[in-house]
């Protein structure tokens, strides 16, 4: 189906061009969205004297993006969640938890808006884009822990693994002290026999 795009759309292309895609694509998402019209010679037309309002419309909603990720752009947010020894999460974050703790924290996204590359299913610290418009796009960094106290030693850069490491390394250390300990006993014991 042919159709004329009435804003940027990634990879398929810019405002005002007429390009083919799949019928279930612009039925589903790009008609309903307002994102395309069939490109019709009256639409076309129609199209031709929309032009200018559609793109000062665009350029008005792309410079509130633009505010919208300048503060955004490098925020932290921490999410709790139940996580195993080893920081496997029971579950994982989705792009609604991410969103809920962006709003929570003042700021106004949606679900839809955040992208995640890959399910996360562990704890740390993660980065996610924020597409805010076609054009514009943040970084937030989620903070994923099992309590605030671990988000903040995650924050200062420590991870979960290496804390985990150190304590065991820790307990290793005491156990070789109190049989060291025990081993100078025995042999004093010995030597007074």
């Amino acid at each position: 189906m042919q159709v004329i795009l009435l804003e940027r759309v990634a990879k398929l292309g810019q405002m005002g061009e007429v390009v083919k895609v799949k019928d279930g694509f612009a039925r589903n998402f790009l008609l309903p969205q307002g994102k395309a019209m069939r490109a019709s010679d009256a639409n076309i037309k129609a199209f031709e004297e929309r032009k200018a309002e559609l793109a000062t419309r665009n350029d008005e909603t792309r410079v509130e993006a633009e505010q919208a990720a300048e503060k955004l752009n490098g925020q932290s947010f921490v999410i709790i969640r139940s996580a195993s020894d080893a920081g496997a999460l029971y579950g994982s974050v989705t792009p609604r938890d991410a969103a809920d703790a962006a709003n929570a924290e003042g700021f106004a996204v949606e679900r839809r808006q955040v992208v995640l590359t890959a399910p996360i299913k562990e704890l740390g610290l993660h980065e996610v884009r924020v597409h805010l418009h076609p054009e514009v796009d943040a970084t937030i960094t989620l903070n994923v822990a099992r309590s605030t106290e671990e988000a903040e030693l995650q924050a200062s850069g420590k991870s979960i693994q290496e804390l985990a490491a150190e304590e065991e390394a820790a307990a290793e250390f005491e156990i070789a002290e109190l049989f060291d300990e025990i081993g100078q006993a025995g042999r004093d014991d010995d030597e007074a026999n």
